[in-house]
C-alpha cells in the first residue's frame, strides 16, 4: 500500500479519478450505461469510508477528555468547512454575478445545500446546477455521521450501519411502490445511505479487524465479481424496462438495486485500493497524472457542468465555451459533427479551470486546516 507521510492512501486518488471520469463520460457523451450514477455512488462510498475513519480515530482521541465531544465536533466541522465551503460558495457567487439563470433562480437552495430537497419535492431537475445534488447529500450526511460515530458504542456501530443500509433500500422500494418519480429515490439523502453504510463498514473493518480487512480486500476477484453483478442488474433492469409500454427504464430493479449493486462494487474496489492493487492496476492508479486529476476531482466535478452542458449552456447569453465552439466551427466546419472533439475540448477546459482553482484557491485554503483544526 502506497501511503504518504501523512497517511494519505495514494491509490484512492486514482479511485477519485475513475469516479469523476465516469461522471464526465455520462454528461458529455451519449452512453447508455449508468456511468454517472456509478461515479456518484463511488464518491458516496469513498466519503463514507474516509469520514467514518476520520471520525472514529478522532473519537478515540477525544472520547475520555473533558469537553471531548466539543473538541471532536469542532475539529470535524472546521476541517470540512475549510475543504468544501470556500470553493463551493466562490463558484456560486461568480455564477450569480455573471447571471447564470439557474443559479439566480435557485440561489437559496444552493446556499443551503438543499438542491436535492428541491428536486425531490418538485420531482425534476434544476438546469446547470443539477449535479450539485450529490454535494448536498454529502453535506446532509455530514450532519448525521459525527453524532452517530461519537455516541453509538463501537460494538453497536455495525448494527446501526446495517439498519441504515437496509432502511435506505426499503425506502427506495417504498418510493417506487407509492408512484414517486425515480428522481425522488435518486437524490433523497435517506435513499443514498446504503452507499455511506458500505463505506462506514469498510472503515470499521479497517480499524477494528485489520487482518480480516486485509484478507478480504486482497481477494481482487471480488472486484470483478461485484462489477459483473452491477452489469447484470443493469442488464435485467433494461430487459424489464423494455416490457413496459411505453418503455420505461426506471423500474423496480433500476430504482431499488442499481445503487445497492454499485455500492457493493465500489466497496470492493475502494477496499482493494486501500489495501493496495498490484500490477497494471497499481501502475494506473498511482500514475502521476491520474493521481493529480483525482486530487483535483472535487473541482472537476463542481465546475464541469458550468464549463459546458449540452442542455443548458446554450441558454446562457454569451456563454464563453459556446462562443468558442461557434468560432471554431466557423473556421473548421468539418469538426462540428465530431462529438469526440467537443468532449476533448470541454475536458481540457474543465481540468484547466479545476487546476487553477486548486493551486490558487483550494490548496492555500486547505493548508489552514492544520492551523485551526487542532
Amino acid at each position: 500500500m502506497h501511503v504518504t507521510s501523512k497517511g494519505h492512501i495514494i491509490q484512492l486518488d486514482g479511485i477519485r479519478f475513475i469516479a469523476v471520469a465516469l461522471v464526465l463520460l455520462a454528461h458529455l457523451t451519449d452512453t447508455n450505461l449508468p456511468a454517472g450514477e456509478l461515479g456518484v455512488t463511488m464518491f458516496f462510498v469513498l466519503s463514507g469510508f474516509l469520514i467514518t475513519r476520520i471520525l472514529m480515530l478522532s473519537r478515540d482521541k477525544y472520547k475520555e477528555e473533558p469537553g471531548g465531544f466539543k473538541k471532536y465536533i469542532r475539529k470535524f466541522l472546521i476541517r470540512r468547512t475549510i475543504r468544501i465551503f470556500p470553493v463551493y460558495y466562490l463558484c456560486i457567487f461568480i455564477l450569480y454575478i455573471i447571471g447564470v439563470p439557474s443559479v439566480r433562480e435557485y440561489l437559496g437552495w444552493l446556499v443551503l445545500y438543499a438542491t436535492n430537497i428541491y428536486m425531490a419535492i418538485h420531482e425534476g431537475w434544476m438546469g446547470s446546477v443539477d449535479h450539485l445534488w450529490s454535494l448536498a447529500v454529502e453535506e446532509q450526511v455530514y450532519l448525521i455521521f459525527p453524532f452517530l460515530i461519537f455516541f453509538v458504542p463501537r460494538k453497536n456501530l455495525l448494527t446501526v450501519l446495517g439498519v441504515m443500509g437496509v432502511f435506505s433500500v426499503l425506502l427506495r422500494f417504498y418510493f417506487f411502490m407509492t408512484g414517486k418519480s425515480w428522481i425522488v429515490s435518486y437524490v433523497s439523502m435517506p435513499a443514498c445511505l446504503d452507499s455511506f453504510a458500505f463505506g462506514g463498514f469498510m472503515a470499521w473493518l479497517q480499524l477494528n479487524k485489520k487482518e480480516a480487512f486485509t484478507n478480504l480486500f486482497r481477494q481482487k476477484w471480488l472486484v470483478v465479481a461485484s462489477l459483473l453483478v452491477w452489469f447484470l442488474v443493469y442488464y435485467f433492469s433494461v430487459q424489464l424496462g423494455l416490457k413496459y409500454n411505453p418503455v420505461n427504464k426506471y423500474n423496480v430493479i433500476k430504482i431499488v438495486f442499481d445503487r445497492l449493486s454499485a455500492s457493493a462494487f465500489s466497496f470492493f474496489l475502494i477496499g482493494s485500493a486501500a489495501v493496495g492493487f498490484t500490477g497494471g492496476m497499481a501502475v494506473f492508479l498511482e500514475n502521476k497524472a491520474i493521481v493529480y486529476l483525482g486530487r483535483i476531482s472535487y473541482g472537476i466535478y463542481l465546475y464541469h457542468n458550468f464549463v459546458f452542458n449540452h442542455y443548458h449552456s446554450y441558454t446562457v447569453p454569451n456563454h464563453p465555451v459556446v462562443r468558442l465552439f461557434n468560432k471554431i466551427y466557423r473556421h473548421f466546419p468539418e469538426l462540428q459533427g465530431y462529438q469526440s472533439f467537443q468532449v476533448f475540448v470541454v475536458v481540457v477546459l474543465t481540468v484547466l479551470v479545476a487546476s487553477v482553482s486548486w493551486h490558487f484557491f483550494e490548496k492555500p485554503i486547505n493548508a489552514l486546516k492544520d492551523k485551526y483544526a487542532y
